[in-house]
C-alpha cells in the first residue's frame, strides 16, 4: 500500500517526468523494490553504500523472472496527447505504456548516495484475484556541483519544419537554454536538411551568449530531411569537441520524417553505437510536429544510450530546455538493468505493463557487456505489474534487484528489495492511494489505446473521472491534462469504450 501524501507534495512531485539523461540500448524500464513487510510497508530499501556485484547464486525458474533495462522515455505520451488534441486516436503501435507511466514522478524516497533508492507497493485491482504491484526507483537530485556540459544540438531545418510549432518552437527553446547554461558549459550547433552544416563549433558559453543567440536566430527552413547527414555530422562535432570529465551529449531536434539519405536508420545506428561505446556520447531525441517519426527517433535514441521526449507547446519546450536540461546533465548510472523474481509459492501469473522493446534476456542481467539504460540525477523510473496471486497465498510475492555501473569507474553495484502479500490487501481505488492510482490510470489508459487487456482496466469514461478527481485533490495541471486526454480518447470512440474487447 502507498502512504497518503499531501496535496502540495502530490502537486509538485507528480507533475511530469525528468527528461535529460537517458536510457537505451537493448533493454528497458527499471524496477526495484522496497521491503514491504506487514510491519514496514512503504519504506525504501536504500541500504548503505552500494553493494559490490553479487554472485548470481542459484538460478531462478525462467518463467518467474522479468528482466529489462531502465527506461525514462516519455515521447509516446507527449505525441499521443498531441494527436488526441487534434481529434485523432494515436496509432496503437506508437503507444508505449511505460512512457505514459514515466511521464509522472511518484514521491519515491531519494537515496543519500549516488545509487538508487528502491520502492515497491501495490493494491488489489477490480479484477478478481488480480493485484497491481508497482516497482520504482529513484536517484538523488543534482546538488548543483555537476560537471560541465558539452552539448551538440542537431537541428532539423527541412521544409516540413516550417509548420508552426516546429522550427519556431526549437529556436525559442534554444534561445532560452542559452541563457540558462553555465559559463563553463559548451554548446555546438549543426543544422541539416538535404545536407548538414556546422553552424557553431563547440563553443564555451561564457562570453559567447550573444554569438549563440545570433546563430540560433539565423536558422531557417530549407528542403528535404537527411537525418543521416545531420546525426553523422553532429557526432563528428561532438567527438572533436568532447572533454574528459564533462557530460558529452548530442541533442537531436526533429520531426524525424527522414526522406533523404539513409532513411531506415541502420547506418545511423551503427555510427551512434560506435561513438557511444568509444567516447560515452549519448543521444537525446526531442520530437516536434503533428506528423512525427516516433519509431525512427526511438530507435536512434535507444542505440545511442539516450532517450526521447516530445514537445508540442511552448510550455512543454520550456519544461524540457529551461527547467530540466541545464540542471540534470549528470549521470548517476550507466547500463542499469532490473530483474524481478516472482515467488512461485504465492504467484500464479504476472504481466508487466509495457517495456516490450526494453526486454533483456534473464541470463544477461549480470552480463555488463549487455547494454542497459543510462539514468541521471533526480530521475524516477516506474514499472507496473498485474499479478495474480494463488488462493490463500501468504508471504513473499517478489524480489526486485537493480544493477548498474558507476559512470566514472564502471564498477558494478546492486540493490534489492522484497514485497509480500500484506502489501496487496487494500483496494486500489480506496483512500490513501493517490500516487499509485495515478500510475495505474496512466498505465490503464495506454493499455486501452494500444489495444491491450490488462486485468482490471476500467473503461475510458471511468478512467477520465478518476483522473479528474485526482487532479482536483492534487491541484495538478499535469494530471488535469491526463484527464482531458482520456476524455478526448473516449469521445473519439463515441459514447462507449472503443477499446473494450
Amino acid at each position: 500500500m502507498t502512504r497518503r501524501i499531501s496535496k502540495a507534495a502530490l502537486a509538485s512531485l507528480l507533475g511530469g517526468a525528468l527528461l535529460l539523461t537517458g536510457c537505451g540500448g537493448s533493454g528497458g524500464g527499471g524496477r526495484t523494490a522496497a521491503d514491504h513487510s506487514a510491519k514496514n510497508r512503504g519504506a525504501p530499501a536504500t541500504g548503505g553504500a552500494p553493494d559490490a556485484a553479487r554472485p548470481s547464486g542459484a538460478p531462478e525458474a525462467p518463467e518467474r523472472l522479468s528482466t529489462f533495462a531502465l527506461d525514462v522515455d516519455t515521447a509516446s505520451y507527449g505525441y499521443a496527447r498531441r494527436s488526441l488534441a487534434e481529434g485523432r486516436l494515436p496509432d496503437p503501435a506508437e503507444v508505449r505504456p511505460e512512457e505514459f507511466v514515466n511521464s509522472f514522478r511518484p514521491d519515491y524516497p531519494r537515496p543519500k548516495d549516488n545509487g538508487f533508492s528502491v520502492t515497491l507497493d501495490g493494491a488489489r485491482s477490480d479484477a478478481d484475484g488480480w493485484s497491481l504491484v508497482r516497482v520504482g526507483l529513484a536517484t538523488r537530485p543534482s546538488d548543483g556541483e555537476r560537471p560541465p556540459a558539452h552539448l551538440t544540438f542537431v537541428v532539423d531545418v527541412s521544409g516540413s519544419m516550417g509548420e508552426p510549432g516546429r522550427l519556431d518552437l526549437v529556436k525559442e527553446s534554444l534561445g532560452l537554454l542559452a541563457d540558462r547554461l553555465r559559463d563553463d558549459d559548451s554548446l555546438a550547433l549543426v543544422s541539416f536538411s538535404d545536407e548538414a552544416e556546422i553552424r557553431l563549433p563547440m563553443t564555451r558559453v561564457g562570453g559567447h551568449r550573444e554569438r549563440i543567440h545570433d546563430v540560433v536566430d539565423g536558422l531557417a527552413v530549407s528542403s528535404s530531411t537527411n537525418v543521416e547527414a545531420g546525426v553523422r555530422t553532429g557526432y563528428d562535432v561532438a567527438v572533436e569537441g568532447r572533454r574528459k570529465g564533462a557530460t558529452n551529449r548530442v541533442v537531436l531536434l526533429s520531426d524525424a520524417l527522414a526522406n533523404t539519405g539513409d532513411t531506415d536508420a541502420a547506418g545511423i545506428l551503427e555510427r551512434i553505437d560506435k561513438e557511444r561505446r568509444t567516447y560515452g556520447i549519448t543521444l537525446f531525441g526531442v520530437g516536434v510536429g503533428s506528423e512525427y517519426g516516433d519509431a525512427f527517433m526511438e530507435k536512434l535514441a535507444d542505440k545511442g544510450d539516450g532517450h526521447t521526449t516530445y514537445v508540442g507547446t511552448p510550455e512543454q519546450a520550456r519544461k524540457v530546455f529551461v527547467d530540466q536540461l541545464p540542471g540534470h546533465v549528470e549521470l548517476r548510472a550507466r547500463d542499469a538493468k532490473a530483474q524481478v523474481a516472482f515467488d512461485p509459492a504465492t504467484v500464479r501469473s504476472f504481466r508487466l505493463v509495457g517495456y516490450e522493446n526494453r526486454e533483456v534476456a534473464n541470463e544477461d542481467f549480470r552480463d555488463d557487456r549487455v547494454d542497459g539504460g543510462e539514468v541521471g540525477a533526480g530521475h524516477t523510473v516506474t514499472a507496473l505489474y498485474a499479478v495474480r496471486l494463488k488462493p490463500g497465498a501468504h508471504g513473499k510475492v517478489a524480489t526486485a534487484t537493480v544493477r548498474w555501473l558507476d559512470p566514472a569507474t564502471r564498477a558494478p553495484h546492486e540493490r534489492s528489495g522484497v514485497v509480500d502479500t500484506a502489501a496487496l490487501t487494500a483496494p486500489l481505488w480506496g483512500d490513501g492511494h493517490d500516487s499509485l492510482q495515478l500510475t495505474a490510470i496512466a498505465a490503464y489508459f495506454a493499455d486501452r489505446l494500444s489495444g491491450g487487456t490488462v486485468p482490471g482496466a476500467p473503461a475510458l469514461s471511468s478512467l477520465a473521472a478518476r483522473a479528474g478527481s485526482l487532479a482536483e485533490r492534487a491541484g495538478s495541471a499535469s494530471v488535469r491534462e491526463l484527464a482531458e486526454a482520456i476524455r478526448q480518447a473516449d469521445g473519439l470512440g463515441g459514447s462507449g469504450d472503443p477499446y473494450a474487447g
